[in-house]
Parts: C-alpha cells; structure tokens; sequence
C-alpha cells in the first residue's frame, strides 16, 4: 500500500507517494503516468514520511538544505536501484555524466543503460537525477522538463556576493 500528499513548490505542484518502509516516489505535475507505477494509492495528509519529505523539500528550495535525510523505498531491477542510489551520492552542487555513473555502479560500457534509469528515477529531486548531465556538459532530459533541471542546478550554484 502506498500513501500519498500533494504539495505546491516553486516548480509545480509535486505528488509525494511513501509507503510504510520510506518515500516511494516524487511526481511531477504534468509527469507521465507510465513513468513510476505505484498502486495502490490512498491520500494520507499526515503520514509521517510525507510529512517529513514535505518539510524537507521547503528547507531545499529555500536554501537551507543540502541533503535529504529520508527513509527510501526505491521499486524497480536491481539495475535501477543501483543507479538511483548512485544518484544519492553526488553532492549538493555537483554534477555527474552517465558515464561517471556508469563506471562508479561497476558497469563502465552501461551509459545508455544508465540513462534510461536515470529517466525512470522514481525520486526526483532526493535522488538527485537533475545531477546528471551529457558528457559535453549539456542538460538532458529530465522528467519534470530541462527548464526546471536548470533550475534546480541554479539553486544548488554558490552565489557569488
């Protein structure tokens, strides 16, 4: 059984889905519906793991949180979870190619691989896929659109003062 809220962010209104082991998933707005599937699903407003992961996304988008320190129920191969808990791993601020994820999973020739489960990362923004970029440092695609990867990697950019 998977519970979930809804909350409203400065890119959209995001769907927080948990189940009782962890957050299960972030969607976004406009997201397509046979990116993550999740069922079933029953509106929960005050499950703790929602709530936590409601407040935790508020410290980040207004600057005051670098990591996420949240139980996590990643569904999917054995393949895929390799990859989104490689995507946990990159620090606040930094980028990464698929190929850099790909050597660091143990599977240097897998980059395609890699971005196929980097687009199917259940967990946007906690297991950071907007981290990721073309090895010719171009932004790639991303599932709540490159407008938002760009801005999210804007927050994560030291301002200068």
């Amino acid at each position: 059984m998977y519970f979930y809220k809804s909350v409203v962010t400065p890119v959209g209104e995001l769907k927080l889905i948990a189940s009782n082991q962890g957050l299960a998933a972030i969607l976004w707005q406009d997201d397509n519906p046979k990116r993550v599937r999740l069922a079933p699903l029953e509106h929960k407003e005050h499950h703790p793991v929602l709530c936590a992961a409601e407040t935790q996304l508020r410290e980040y988008f207004a600057g005051n949180r670098q990591c996420f320190s949240l139980p996590l129920d990643f569904a999917g191969t054995e393949f895929q979870k390799k990859v989104w808990q490689a995507l946990v791993t990159i620090p606040f601020g930094e980028t990464r190619s698929y190929r850099q994820i790909a050597e660091q999973i143990g599977h240097p020739a897998a980059m395609r691989a890699v971005g196929a489960a980097n687009g199917k990362n259940p967990l946007s923004i906690v297991a950071p896929c907007h981290r990721v970029i073309g090895a010719n440092g171009k932004l790639t695609g991303f599932a709540g659109g490159l407008e938002v990867k760009a801005f999210l990697l804007q927050l994560e950019t030291p301002q200068s003062a």
